[in-house]
């Protein structure tokens, strides 16, 4: 048996305090360094005001069984936030966001809040449930904001930047 294959570099803007492109950091150097790079989050939201939010599959390095954002990764290198937007809607939910109504929402530097990387916020709209990536979450519900933050509050695993972002984007 040989060695398992050796997954593929992940290569990230980085950035400056005026996210302003620097150079390029593999995605593993920048979480360790701590680094300041791009990502993009989205909820999709239904007309009811509740969040369609995912929980992440046990197997995933970060996070794993924790609650998610509808849609999140990293801007790759050389990449807008809104192509990355594009592409992880494509890649997690299977939904092309030109079928959608959509909006960016919100935009946050890890230098003026206590967030992780610099972020573009998204929202989606869109009543029913999507036919999600299975290699990224094991499952979801609707809810709402509130019930969220509960969920959360009472001990619930989250992936690390949620709780805030529901907080700033959907203030309760």
């Amino acid at each position: 048996m040989g060695a398992a294959p050796a997954e593929p570099v992940e290569w990230l803007d980085l950035v400056n305090e005026r996210d302003e492109v620097t150079g390029r950091v593999t995605r593993e150097d920048a979480w360790a360094r701590r680094l300041p790079v791009r990502v993009v989050n989205a909820f999709l939201v239904n007309a009811r005001g509740q969040l369609w939010i995912p929980r992440r599959t046990p197997s995933k390095h970060t996070f794993p069984g924790c609650l998610d954002m509808s849609v999140g990764g990293h801007v790759e290198s050389g990449e807008s936030y809104e192509q990355a937007f594009r592409r992880e809607t494509r890649e997690e939910l299977n939904l092309n966001v030109d079928d959608l109504p959509w909006q960016e929402i919100a935009a946050f530097s890890p230098f003026q809040t206590t967030l992780s990387t610099f972020m573009r916020v998204y929202e989606l709209r869109a009543d029913e449930a999507p036919a999600f990536n299975t290699a990224d979450f094991s499952g979801a519900e609707w809810l709402t904001p509130a019930e969220l933050l509960e969920r959360v509050a009472r001990g619930d695993p989250a992936k690390g930047d949620l709780a805030e972002l529901v907080r700033r984007c959907y203030p309760t």
